[in-house]
C-alpha cells in the first residue's frame, strides 16, 4: 500500500460532522469518599469534527455549565457553585483539538480543555466507526472518546477530610465522550 492510500485509510472521514444530541452523551466520573465512583453529566453540549482532503482535521466542543446533571438536585447545585465549576461567572466548558490520529478505528486527539477559565492540553482517546448509511440515508460516524483531567488544575478544589484517612472527592476526573455524528 502506498503512503497516500495508506493516509485516505487512516483519515478521518473528510466533510463536517455534527453530534446527534439523542444519541450523544457527554459524561465525567470522579472517586467519592475514596471507594466509590460518582458520575455526573453535561446535558447541553455541541460537537463538531471536521476532516479536510489532506487528512487534517479538527475538533470543537462546547457544553453549557449549567446543565450539568446529577441523581441530587443539591449535589447538582453544590457542582455548579464557586466551590466547583462557578457556573454562573464561567458558564461553558470548551475543546479544541487540531492534532487528530486515526489507526484504524483507534483514535486519539490532542487539545486543549477550557474549564473555569484555565485552559490545559488534554489528550482524548477513543475510537471512530463508519461512515455508515443510516436511517433516511443520512452518513453516521461514531466517536467515542475519553481522558483523565487533575480537577484542581482547574481550580475546583473544594474537598472535605475524611475522618479515617483520605478526601470526599478524588482529584483525577475521567471525562467520556459518546458521539453519533452526522454529516452536515
Amino acid at each position: 500500500m502506498s503512503t497516500t492510500e495508506q493516509q485516505v485509510v487512516t483519515a478521518v472521514p473528510t466533510g463536517t460532522w455534527r453530534h446527534d444530541p439523542v444519541h450523544s452523551s457527554f459524561g465525567f466520573s470522579v472517586k467519592h469518599m475514596v471507594v466509590a465512583t460518582f458520575r455526573g453529566s453535561l446535558t447541553d453540549f455541541d460537537a463538531t469534527l471536521t476532516g479536510d482532503e489532506d487528512g487534517t482535521a479538527t475538533l470543537e466542543a462546547a457544553g453549557r455549565v449549567a446543565s450539568v446533571v446529577t441523581q441530587d438536585d443539591n449535589l447538582t447545585g453544590h457542582i455548579q457553585s464557586p466551590d466547583f465549576f462557578d457556573a454562573e461567572r464561567f458558564p461553558e466548558v470548551r475543546y479544541h483539538a487540531t492534532g487528530i490520529v486515526r489507526d484504524g478505528e483507534s483514535l486519539r486527539v490532542r487539545g486543549e480543555l477550557t474549564l473555569k477559565g484555565t485552559t490545559r492540553p488534554l489528550e482524548l482517546t477513543g475510537t471512530i466507526v463508519g461512515p455508515v448509511v443510516g436511517l433516511g440515508d443520512a452518513e453516521v460516524i461514531a466517536v467515542e472518546l475519553e481522558g483523565v483531567i487533575d480537577r484542581t488544575a482547574y481550580g475546583l478544589n473544594w474537598n472535605a477530610p475524611l475522618p479515617g484517612g483520605g478526601f470526599a472527592v478524588g482529584n483525577d476526573v475521567r471525562l467520556t465522550a459518546h458521539l453519533e455524528m452526522r454529516r452536515a
